[in-house]
């Protein structure tokens, strides 16, 4: 039964074995041709618009990866210059900083001198005040020394010598021999 039901789907023609499986040749005329229009078609239109996408693609990723190592240049040479920079804002520092010490070494040396200046001022100040000023004691000293003399040899005279030019004279000689004899031990 099982044969007369693939007799008849056949055509009626009594076909064995292999032949059963392969297809008619009408059919494989009619396959083979259509199947050479469709390689033809997609050989013709198809591939190339495929081609055509994947040669962009190929494109945009070798662009892309140029792009990419025009950019790593282009960050090495930035990165090349901040280095440079970086040293260079080094080197003016450090010459800052020199400048800096050596200038406030100046200041430390001309404040030093100033100083110094104003020290032996000072002291050249203080020497002519204490000068005047033993002068001026000395003065007074005499002055009293002789009026004591004076009163001295009043009490023992029992005159006064106070007006006399020459008793005044005898005074100043006597405190003059006094300063020498003291100026010598």
């Amino acid at each position: 039964m099982i044969e007369t039901t693939v007799l008849a789907a056949a055509g009626g023609e009594d076909l064995e074995g292999i032949q059963l499986l392969l297809p008619a040749s009408y059919d494989l005329l009619f396959g083979g041709l259509s199947f050479l229009i469709l390689l033809v078609l997609f050989w013709r239109y198809a591939l190339p618009r495929a081609q055509e996408v994947l040669d962009k693609r190929a494109d945009s990723i070798q662009g892309g990866i140029a792009r990419a190592q025009a950019q790593e240049q282009e960050a090495a040479q930035l990165l090349s210059q901040y280095r440079e920079q970086l040293a260079d804002a080094r080197n003016e520092a450090a010459k800052i900083r020199t400048q800096a010490q050596s200038d406030r070494d100046e200041i430390v040396a001309t404040a030093k001198a100033e100083a110094t200046v104003a020290a032996d001022q000072v002291k050249q100040q203080t020497n002519a005040a204490l000068e005047a000023e033993r002068g001026r004691v000395v003065t007074d000293l005499r002055k009293e020394v002789g009026d004591l003399a004076l009163d001295l040899a009043s009490k023992v005279l029992g005159e006064s010598l106070k007006d006399d030019a020459k008793a005044k004279a005898v005074i100043d000689r006597f405190i003059s021999d006094l300063e020498n004899s003291a100026g010598k031990k």
